[in-house]
């Protein structure tokens, strides 16, 4: 059944596939900045496309689940939203202050921007992803709990699930941790230490509950796989991603001036992190092979599936592969973390994105699917993307293993330029593979636009 207010979901749709772009288009900027040190020099600098484009990935992502829960939880609570005029409300602040703090970002001089925006009544700024003004941030507080204040009041009016229960969950996680980004100690080990309550809680703990349901309600929908079995398989994911998750923060605090006992608990629990995104996999495949019926929305099942498989691969394995504390010993801050950090972001948030707006997008313009021509092309999109961000990730591989070898480990080991000018190859293998993902994100949108074939009615 369709739901009038489901409608809100789709401008965050919309603004996060275009966020999206923007994010691809300034990590090409710094993938050439790499090769080509003096690239847009001045006006661009690398530390100022680094921050738009990491930026831009967490707002994007943050629009891609808003997106998602406006158009899931009417279809949970069986009820319409609480507000759907406060659900573009919200929309339309938010997507105002994102562009309008990356224009800051590209336009004014980052301590400029600092001073202009208060940083000296509370400083915020100038950490890793956590770079916004202390007005966005702000701004960014009050926008989601208005967002939840709508959500939350849709749940309790409707009909309780699991799934609603654990976005929920998931979504005030969010907003608790992010409070986190306020707290900004002198002390640089303090700082780190609390840092990554935001950004390790987030993208390894409560971004999980909200992946989870969102990939639980696709499959319910795609497969006809009765709730109950799905709902159990749900439960013992998020179980095993917050046992492990929590504790695991602590492969972040091997080496900045943290007791050792970090080592033991960080190395222990990281090492345990696969097994939620191992049977987030099965779980995946299990529903598809069980299912009850054939969705005509083949690509949105294709992506559901390629979600399960890649979040175990980029989280999992090349998490895996440094997370111990004798090897992130020499790893560390090489390339192989870039590697980790792409496939991780791609297979988890990206593709659960992808997978929501592929299965809702036709339905909120009138059909179940879209037509043949246009999954054909969405498939070709699913294609070229996910083999070239395999490919990005191995290339970074192996230069983060050729950084590590000429930088910390030979006899005479080299200076950090130095070791730079040596993987220079990678990096430019890097950049043309890219481009090939950019590709992939062209069809991906084109898809929705090919008129090609008969579009079939919404059942």
């Amino acid at each position: 059944m369709q739901y009038q207010s489901q409608a809100v979901a789709k401008p965050y749709f919309i603004a996060a596939i275009g966020l999206f772009v923007g994010q691809i288009l300034f990590g090409l900027i710094m993938g050439y900045q790499y090769v080509v040190g003096d690239f847009l020099f001045p006006a661009i600098p690398f530390n100022v496309a680094r921050m738009v484009h990491t930026n831009l990935l967490i707002v994007w992502l943050l629009f891609g689940f808003m997106g998602a829960t406006h158009y899931l939880i009417p279809e949970e609570a069986e009820t319409e939203l609480f507000s759907p005029k406060l659900g573009l409300i919200t929309f339309w602040i938010f997507l105002v202050a994102g562009a309008l703090t990356i224009v800051g970002y590209l336009m004014v001089p980052y301590a400029t921007l600092a001073a202009m925006t208060g940083n000296d009544i509370l400083p915020t700024m100038g950490r890793e992803f956590l770079e916004q003004p202390l007005i966005t941030k702000v701004g960014i507080v009050i926008v989601v709990l208005a967002f939840l204040f709508n959500i939350s009041m849709t749940v309790l009016k409707g009909r309780k699930t699991s799934i609603s229960l654990v976005l929920l969950v998931g979504l005030w996680g969010l907003a608790i941790f992010f409070l986190f980004s306020f707290y900004n100690p002198s002390n640089l080990v303090l700082d780190k230490y609390f840092w990554w309550w935001t950004v390790h809680l987030w993208v390894e703990g409560v971004w999980e509950l909200i992946l989870g349901a969102m990939l639980a309600f696709v499959l319910i929908k795609v497969t006809g796989v009765d709730r109950e079995i799905i709902e159990k398989w749900l439960y013992v994911i998020i179980a095993m991603t917050l046992i492990t998750g929590i504790i695991g923060t602590g492969h972040h605090y091997f080496w900045i001036g943290t007791p050792e006992y970090w080592q033991w608990f960080g190395s222990v629990f990281s090492a345990l992190e696969p097994i939620p995104f191992f049977m987030m996999t099965v779980f995946a495949f299990n529903m598809v092979n069980r299912r009850r019926r054939e969705h005509p929305n083949k690509a949105a099942t294709l992506w559901a599936l390629g979600t399960g498989v890649m979040a175990f691969l980029g989280a999992g394995v090349w998490g895996f592969m440094h997370t111990l504390a004798p090897v992130n010993f020499f790893t560390h801050g090489s390339q192989i973390t870039a590697a980790h950090g792409h496939m991780a972001f791609y297979g988890a948030y990206v593709m659960v994105n992808l997978t929501m707006i592929s299965y809702a997008m036709p339905l909120l313009r009138g059909r179940s699917a879209n037509s043949g021509p246009a999954q054909t092309l969405e498939m070709w999109s699913f294609w070229l993307m996910t083999v070239s961000i395999v490919f990005i990730t191995l290339f970074l591989t192996a230069a983060g293993i050729l950084q590590i070898w000429l930088q910390r480990m030979g006899t005479a080991p080299l200076g950090f330029m130095a070791a730079q000018d040596q993987i220079m190859l990678f990096y430019w293998l890097r950049e043309i593979t890219g481009f090939v993902f950019l590709l992939g994100l062209v069809l991906y949108i084109w898809s929705f636009f090919c008129k090609k074939g008969e579009a079939q009615a919404a059942a």
